[in-house]
C-alpha cells in the first residue's frame, strides 16, 4: 500500500513538470562499500563483512520564471549479507513553488532540523533509516504539505504529514543489531489510522543578533519506537505511539566559538520526559599559516525518559571530538569524537572522513567502535560490532 502510494505521488510529481516549461538537471552517483568487522558477531549467522552497491539518481527541474521546482532523488542498497539492508526508497520526489514572501512543498522531502553535533533531538520529521547508519542522521523520504511564511520577524513553517514511514532494521543475519531481531512486519499503532494517521507540526524560526533560535511543536507518531517481546519469545515488536512534543533548537556564534543547544518535551500516554544537549565547537582558522581549520567540540547529553519510553543510549553522556577541514581542492575532512556515560563508563567512539578524487570520484572512511557495556546497558548487544567501513562513490 505504502509503495503505491508513493508510486502515485511521483507520478504527480513529474506530471507538474511538463506542464511548464523549464530544463531538467539529471546528477547523483553510483557507488560500493564494505564493512568489515574485527569480531566475531554475538549471534548465530553473522559474517564478519558487508559488501553493497549503492545507487543514488537526482533529478531537478526549475520552470523559466523561476517560481516553480521539482527535486526527484531516489535511493537503492543491495546488501549481499543482511536483505534487510538491501532496500530502496524516494529520499525527495516534490513539487514546489516560490511566492515573493511564501513558498510552499508538495510531495515527499528531507527536513532537517538541529544545530547539535552529537544528537538531534528536534530532529522529528523524517524518519531515520537504521540500516543505512547507527548514527540516525540518514532518513527516509517523507510524505508532506509544507507551507512557509518569511515575515520580518520570522519564518513559520506549518506541516501536513499524512502517510508515516516506519523505522528500518537489521534483519537476524545483520551486524548491528539489537538481542531479538525486530519484526517490522508486524509493527503495532497506539492509532486505529496506523500508518494512515496525519502528523502536524509548527515551527518558527529567526535571528537576533548572533542569535539563530528554532522552536517547535509536533502532534502525531513518534519516530521513535519501543519494543514488545512477541509471544513466542523470540523477536521484538515495535510499538508506534501517539505523542507531542514541543522543541526548541539554538545557536550562538561569536569569532571562532559556536555555542548550540536543543531541548524537547515529549508527552505520550506512557511516558513524559525531558531531554536536552548542548555544548560548544571553537575553531582555530589557518593552521599553522595553511588553509587547514580545526574545530574543537564539547556537548552534555541528558535525556530522562524511563523504560516505558523508546530506549536511548544517551541518557547522561558527554560528547568530545574535533573536526578537521584542510578547505583544499578535494574537500578533505575529518570529523573524530567519543561520547561517554557518565554513570556506567559506556563509550561509543566514531570517526569519519572523506576525500574526493578528481571531479567524480569520492572516498569515505568510518570507523566505530565501542567498548566498557555491561549487560544492562544500551550498547551492550553492539559491544562485538566494532568495524572499519570503506565507501567509494563515483558522481555523474
Amino acid at each position: 500500500m505504502m509503495t503505491r502510494k508513493l508510486a502515485i505521488l511521483l507520478i504527480a510529481v513529474l506530471s507538474a513538470g511538463q506542464s511548464v516549461a523549464g530544463e531538467w538537471d539529471f546528477t547523483g552517483f553510483v557507488g560500493v562499500d564494505t564493512q568489515a568487522f574485527w569480531l566475531d558477531g554475538r549471534y548465530p549467522d553473522q559474517d564478519d563483512y558487508n559488501f553493497s552497491v549503492l545507487l543514488q539518481p537526482e533529478a531537478y527541474w526549475r520552470s523559466d520564471e523561476g517560481h516553480q521546482r521539482i527535486s526527484i532523488v531516489g535511493f537503492a542498497r543491495g546488501d549481499l549479507q543482511d536483505d534487510e539492508r538491501s532496500h530502496a526508497d524516494l529520499r525527495e520526489a516534490y513539487w514546489g513553488y516560490e511566492g515573493d514572501d511564501w513558498d510552499m512543498t508538495i510531495g515527499i522531502n528531507k527536513v532537517f532540523w538541529g544545530v547539535t553535533e552529537s544528537r538531534h533531538l528536534v530532529d522529528v520529521i523524517n524518519q531515520s533509516d537504521l540500516v543505512e547508519d547507527i548514527d540516525q542522521e540518514d532518513k527516509l523520504g517523507q510524505p508532506m504539505i509544507n507551507l512557509n511564511l518569511q515575515r520580518d520577524y520570522g519564518r513559520f513553517e506549518l506541516y501536513v504529514l499524512p502517510w508515516f514511514r516506519e523505522r528500518t532494521f537489521p534483519g537476524p543475519d545483520g551486524r548491528l543489531r539489537t538481542a531479538l531481531p525486530v519484526d517490522d512486519d508486524h509493527a503495532i499503532y497506539e492509532s486505529s489510522a496506523e500508518q494512515n494517521h496525519v502528523d502536524l507540526a509548527l515551527r518558527y524560526s529567526h535571528y537576533f543578533g548572533d542569535i539563530d533560535i528554532g522552536i517547535h511543536v509536533f502532534e502525531g507518531t513518534s519516530r521513535e519506537p519501543r519494543f514488545t517481546v512477541a509471544a513466542e519469545g523470540d523477536r521484538l515488536i515495535p510499538i508506534y505511539e501517539q505523542m507531542t512534543q514541543a522543541g526548541i533548537d539554538v545557536q550562538y556564534t561569536r569569532e571562532a566559538w559556536l555555542w548550540k543547544f536543543e531541548a524537547i518535551a515529549r508527552q505520550t500516554r506512557n511516558d513524559s520526559f525531558l531531554a536536552a544537549v548542548g555544548g560548544f565547537e571553537y575553531s582555530f582558522y589557518g593552521v599553522r599559516n595553511s588553509a587547514a581549520d580545526v574545530g574543537i567540540l564539547m556537548e552534555l547529553l541528558y535525556d530522562g525518559r524511563d523504560e516505558n519510553a523508546p530506549p536511548t543510549a544517551f541518557d547522561n553522556d558527554v560528547f568530545v571530538g574535533a573536526r578537521l577541514a584542510l578547505n583544499d581542492a578535494s574537500d578533505t575532512s575529518i570529523l573524530a569524537g567519543f561520547a561517554i556515560d557518565t554513570d556506567s563508563q559506556e563509550t561509543f567512539f566514531n570517526l569519519e572522513a572523506e576525500r574526493r578524487f578528481g571531479d567524480n570520484v569520492s572516498v569515505e572512511l568510518r570507523l566505530r567502535a565501542f567498548a566498557n557495556s555491561e549487560p544492562n546497558d544500551a550498547m551492550y548487544t553492539l559491544q562485538r560490532d566494532d568495524y572499519l567501513q570503506l565507501g567509494l562513490s563515483w558522481y555523474y
